[in-house]
């Protein structure tokens, strides 16, 4: 008993060990993780330790707090730990990898877990893949059709060489559509598409943003076709903005919404009918655009966020005289006219209140 109470102890001081990096999860970051891989020598949370528990061959995992740890083992974890492994498995990251954190989707933890120790893709070993390179690809992705709900199979062709990606809806013939990779975005939406594997991909046309959603029924195939147009992405803003450092580029390779969710919304006199809507904030082009359902391929409308110098506000409430159901309300104040929106919740209030601040207090 004493040998088991010691080693948990001696066990949480590694967790909370400074220069170790053991507080925070090896693969995504969450703080205080509870679990281990006795096998790799690393503290992950609980989320982690679910796909650690699939790759057998690997990884092994106890909890800190439940298991017995034997004496061999706790000398094991102190011979190693998070910062070693990220050594050792992370040497060679691609600047372009999307190196997830704990709130993003299971497909994207799972595919970074699996490259990193299933199959060493990071290793001081391996020659690393020039962006241009890594950034073409062409294969099939399901894709949702604009007018209908079904998802069709479609052939991709994504270029970093000649600055497009391409899809294609018949075997022979032209693409219907080619798409700049200057202004080309990929975020995965699993929730909204409703599928484990779902991404969103948005691009400019014809001066309106357009919605492509995609998946596919490989995890690792979508997790590499999201890598590679990152890698194209970055190619295309190394090569624009040579002098611009590193660390200003990768946010901008591609980015997720901010804030998305239904509110309700009237029209400019602030008499009209309340209409339910589903609103995308993007903080990168300072956009709130709305939309009929969530998965329209164009939205209905769009509110510019510019900054507090220029006369932008959001308030809770609505104006005076304005009368609407007994549920919270924020107001966005342009200097044009101001919007007014009902949310679902108070809670709905609030992180759409932060959100639209937070774009407002950009420079």
């Amino acid at each position: 008993m004493m040998d088991r109470d010691s080693n948990k102890t001696v066990l949480l001081e590694l967790q909370r060990a400074a220069d170790t990096g053991n507080s925070h999860c090896a693969d995504c970051g969450m703080p205080d993780p509870e679990w281990a891989s006795y096998k790799l020598g690393i503290f992950i949370c609980l989320n982690c330790s679910g796909i650690h528990r699939n790759l057998p061959q690997i990884s092994k995992v106890k909890s800190l707090r439940l298991d017995f740890w034997e004496n061999d083992l706790i000398e094991f974890m102190k011979k190693h730990g998070n910062l070693c492994a990220k050594a050792k498995y992370e040497a060679k990251v691609p600047p372009y990898y999307y190196i997830p954190q704990f709130c993003d989707c299971l497909v994207l933890k799972e595919q970074w877990i699996r490259a990193k120790y299933e199959r060493e893709e990071f290793v001081a070993t391996r020659v690393c893949q020039d962006p241009c390179s890594a950034g073409s690809r062409e294969g099939f992705l399901w894709k949702r059709g604009r007018e209908s709900r079904h998802f069709r199979k479609r052939r991709f062709l994504l270029s970093a060489r000649e600055g497009v990606m391409k899809y294609y809806t018949k075997e022979l013939g032209g693409p219907k559509a080619i798409i700049s990779i200057e202004n080309l975005n990929a975020m995965f939406q699993t929730d909204k598409i409703q599928h484990a594997h779902g991404l969103q991909i948005t691009y400019n046309t014809d001066g309106q943003r357009r919605n492509l959603f995609v998946y596919h029924e490989s995890g690792k195939e979508i997790v590499d076709w999201f890598n590679a147009i990152r890698a194209a992405r970055y190619h295309y803003l190394r090569t624009t903005f040579p002098n611009v450092p590193e660390p200003e580029l990768i946010p901008r390779i591609t980015r997720n919404y901010i804030k998305e969710g239904y509110m309700e919304k009237t029209g400019p006199k602030q008499k009209e009918t309340f209409k339910v809507r589903w609103f995308c904030l993007d903080s990168q082009e300072r956009n709130l655009m709305y939309f009929k359902k969530p998965l329209d391929a164009f939205a209905q409308g769009q509110v510019l966020i510019g900054t507090m110098d220029e006369g932008y506000e959001v308030r809770a409430g609505v104006p005076q005289g304005v009368r609407v159901k007994k549920k919270p309300a924020i107001t966005v104040v342009t200097p044009k006219r101001e919007f007014v929106f009902i949310c679902e919740n108070e809670r709905e209030q609030r992180e759409w209140i932060d959100a639209l601040n937070g774009v407002i207090a950009q420079p």
